[in-house]
C-alpha cells in the first residue's frame, strides 16, 4: 500500500514538474502565410429541358406550327462568365513572426485561413464571392387542368387536338373582346379587368402545351479555379458540351476551352548581402508580378485579364528596425497577392 501511494505521488510531481516546463517556455512567434493567386472563373449555365406536349404532332394543323420538337432533350449553354482574382495560402512560404518586447508589434490580423493582412493596423476587407440565387420558378402548368369535358372525352388524339385547338381560339377571341370592351360580361373596374385577362392568358398558355410541349430553363453556378505557376500558351483548361455541359478534359463530346497566361512585369530579387539582418523577426511580403490570363473559345479568345499574382514574383524582408520602441509602423498587405498595400509611421512618445 506505500509503495502504491510512494508511485501516485513520484507520477502527480513528474507531471507537476512537466506542466510548469512548458508553462516556462518563451512564446517565439506567430506562424503566418503569404498567398498565392488563384483565379477564379465563376460560370453562369443555363440548361434547358424540352418535354413534347400530348397533341405535338398536331401542332402544324392546328396551330401552324412547323418547329416543334417530337422528341426531348436536354442541353447546356453558357449565358454569363466572370474573373477574379483570390488569394489562397501558399505553403510554400510559411513563416513564423518573431513576437520580442523590444519590437512594437502591437496587433496583427490573420485571416482564417493564417492569411498575414495587417500588424498594427486594421486590415483590408476580404470581398467574399456571393453565391448565385436563382429566381423562383412559377408553378407548373398541366394541360389537362384546363381542359373540358368535351376534350378529355374525345374518342381519339386527332379529335382531342381539334376541340383543344377551338377551345385556344375562343380564348383568344374572349380576350380580344374585352380589350375593346365589347364583351358581354364586363368587368366592372380596371382591376377586375386584369384578373380576368390573367386567368384567360393562364389558360391560353396551358393549353398550348399540349402542342408546344414544356421548355424549362434552369441556370446554375459553376466555379473553376487556376492556378498560374509558369507561362503557358493554350494550355486545355475544361471542356463543354452543348448535350452534357462540362465534361472531363478527355472527353473528346466536350469543345475545348484553353487559356494562356503572359508574364508581363516580373520583379527582380533583391540581391543578398553578406551580412545578416539582425532585425529580422521573419517579416515577409510578396512582390507580385503582372500577368495576363486569357481564354479561348477552341481558337476564339473570349475574355482576357491583367492581374498580379504572388507565387511568380519574389519575396521581400522587411526588418524589424521598422517597428521601434520610439516610432513604429502601421500596415496591411493585399490579402490576394501578399503585396504591401499600405504602410504608415507613426511616433510612440
Amino acid at each position: 500500500m506505500n509503495r502504491m501511494k510512494k508511485f501516485v505521488s513520484a507520477c502527480c510531481l513528474l507531471l507537476l514538474a512537466t506542466l510548469s516546463a512548458h508553462a516556462q517556455l518563451p512564446f517565439e512567434g506567430m506562424s503566418y502565410y503569404l498567398p498565392k493567386t488563384e483565379i477564379q472563373f465563376t460560370f453562369l449555365v443555363e440548361k434547358t429541358s424540352y418535354e413534347p406536349g400530348q397533341l405535338s404532332m398536331y401542332a402544324e394543323r392546328y396551330m401552324k406550327k412547323n418547329d416543334v420538337a417530337q422528341r426531348p432533350f436536354v442541353e447546356y449553354r453558357i449565358i454569363d462568365m466572370q474573373m477574379a482574382p483570390v488569394g489562397v495560402p501558399d505553403t510554400a512560404k510559411h513563416f513564423t513572426l518573431t513576437m520580442d518586447k523590444k519590437y512594437s508589434v502591437g496587433e496583427v490580423h490573420l485571416s482564417d485561413n493564417g492569411l498575414l493582412l495587417a500588424i498594427n493596423d486594421q486590415p483590408k476587407k476580404i470581398a467574399q464571392h456571393k453565391m448565385f440565387i436563382p429566381a423562383p420558378k412559377a408553378p407548373r402548368l398541366n394541360a389537362k387542368d384546363f381542359m373540358n369535358e368535351d376534350i378529355l372525352t374525345a374518342g381519339s388524339m386527332a379529335k382531342m387536338a381539334e376541340l383543344t385547338a377551338q377551345e385556344i381560339y375562343d380564348i383568344r377571341e374572349s380576350r380580344n373582346m374585352l380589350s375593346r370592351g365589347q364583351a358581354e360580361f364586363m368587368p366592372k373596374d380596371g382591376e377586375q379587368l386584369r384578373i380576368m385577362m390573367q386567368g384567360l392568358n393562364t389558360q391560353e398558355r396551358a393549353l398550348r402545351q399540349a402542342f408546344e410541349g414544356v421548355t424549362i430553363k434552369d441556370t446554375t453556378e459553376v466555379i473553376m479555379t487556376y492556378v498560374p505557376t509558369k507561362e503557358v500558351e493554350k494550355e486545355l483548361f475544361f471542356r463543354f458540351s452543348k448535350r452534357l455541359g462540362f465534361t472531363d478534359a478527355d472527353d473528346l463530346g466536350g469543345a475545348p476551352f484553353y487559356i494562356s497566361i503572359e508574364v508581363e512585369q516580373k520583379n527582380e530579387a533583391a540581391p543578398e548581402v553578406g551580412k545578416k539582418d539582425k532585425d529580422d523577426i521573419g517579416l515577409r511580403v510578396n512582390m507580385p508580378a503582372k500577368i495576363k490570363a486569357t481564354l479561348f473559345q477552341q481558337e476564339k479568345p473570349i475574355s482576357s485579364h491583367t492581374l498580379y499574382v504572388g507565387q511568380l514574383g519574389t519575396i521581400e524582408n522587411l526588418s524589424g528596425a521598422l517597428f521601434g520602441r520610439k516610432q513604429t509602423v502601421r500596415l496591411t498587405l493585399n490579402p490576394i497577392t501578399g503585396a504591401l498595400e499600405s504602410i504608415k509611421e507613426e511616433n510612440l512618445q
